[in-house]
């Protein structure tokens, strides 16, 4: 497959998840059975509780954001699936983390990443230029979805296929979103607070720095989750967020690294948990400042900065540990570069040592 799917998306927040829905049926199908199997063994619940606790994380994101409940509608229906199965799909962040944080006596890796931002003055085209290796299960479907709302707003970004919105893009304002996974002792799915997903997609359709901000920061969340945003011509922050607490940091040297570990728990009064096998989220973080540290970057060179190999497997560019169980493996399923100046998004379908890049423009 060269590059992941385009899709185009229009009209009301139904018709654009019927639109995500029909268009990715066959790779939503794929999602839900890599996700039931890894529900029912991970969780270790019956596959008709997770839908029961799907439905109630339903019914509350009626409340809180009724057009995304409309999309995740629109997707079902066009996909020809439950919306209980859909809204697992949606809310995987809270539920996979919840089973993080029940049976962290077992080593797993998170929701993994290593994502950067690049000031202008720090790439030879003097562009804001930002990207991640999004680290997950192996097997994952996703696409490029393309959207234009009824206002004119544009969006462009990668998502999972059956989750609704998107996880890493940028719009129309200049706005651009990454993320990485985090994990604390007070993660808790059943506060049914506004979910991480509906957060990017409220994230990615806001205007401005300090909207996209406040979706994070007006309330308390449900679980961790660090979000990484940035608006051209050259403004950066990035936000840690645990339940009932945050963290702000702004780019050093032009430049700004996250990986999967809070830098400074203690400080923001968060337990966090260890649960991975080694501490390969440190070591991806620093290994990526290291490199991104030589002035001028150009696309080129950070290309090559995300598909570097040291401390492999759990390199930046990740890969399968070959002691892992079949079921259990991990990789770099996307690597995703935007140059939000242009408002371009370049993306990989799997690990960037071995697939190229794709142009996508806004």
């Amino acid at each position: 497959m060269n590059g992941w799917p385009l899709i185009e998306l229009t009209g009301d927040a139904y018709t654009q998840g019927w639109q995500h829905g029909r268009a990715l049926r066959d790779a939503i199908a794929a999602n839900l059975r890599i996700y039931t199997a890894r529900f029912e063994r991970e969780l270790r619940m019956p596959i008709d509780e997770v839908w029961r606790r799907a439905r109630r994380y339903a019914a509350v994101i009626v409340e809180q954001n009724p057009d995304y409940a409309a999309g995740m509608r629109g997707i079902a229906d066009g996909a020809g699936v439950e919306l209980a199965a859909i809204a697992a799909l949606n809310v995987r962040y809270e539920l996979f983390y919840q089973y993080f944080r029940e049976y962290d006596r077992v080593a797993r890796k998170p929701d993994g990443c290593t994502a950067f931002a690049l000031l202008p003055g720090a790439t030879s085209e003097h562009h804001l230029l930002v990207g991640e290796n999004w680290d997950w299960i192996v097997g994952a479907r996703g696409a490029i979805t393309r959207t234009v709302e009824r206002d004119g707003h544009r969006m462009l970004a990668f998502t999972e296929a059956g989750i609704f919105g998107g996880k890493i893009g940028l719009n129309s304002a200049g706005l651009a979103l990454l993320i990485n996974g985090l994990s604390s002792a007070d993660d808790n799915w059943s506060s049914l607070r506004r979910p991480f997903h509906v957060r990017c997609y409220e994230i990615l359709r806001a205007r401005t720095l300090a909207a996209a901000k406040a979706v994070i920061t007006a309330e308390e969340r449900a679980g961790s989750a660090n979000f990484l945003l940035v608006q051209a011509p050259d403004q950066v922050v990035n936000i840690e967020a645990a339940p009932d607490a945050i963290a702000l940091s702004y780019c050093v040297d032009e430049c700004l690294i996250h990986a999967n570990h809070f830098n400074d728990p203690a400080a923001m009064g968060v337990v966090e948990r260890q649960i991975e096998r080694y501490p390969h989220s440190q070591w991806r973080q620093a290994r990526l400042r290291d490199l991104l540290a030589a002035r001028p970057q150009s696309l080129a060179s950070v290309q090559m900065a995300l598909r570097d190999h040291e401390s492999y497997p759990y390199s930046i560019c990740f890969h399968i540990d070959p002691a892992d169980p079949p079921d259990e493996r991990y990789e770099t399923v996307a690597s995703i570069i935007m140059d939000v100046t242009d408002k371009t998004l370049y993306a990989t379908d799997g690990p960037p040592c071995e697939r190229a890049y794709v142009r996508y423009q806004l």
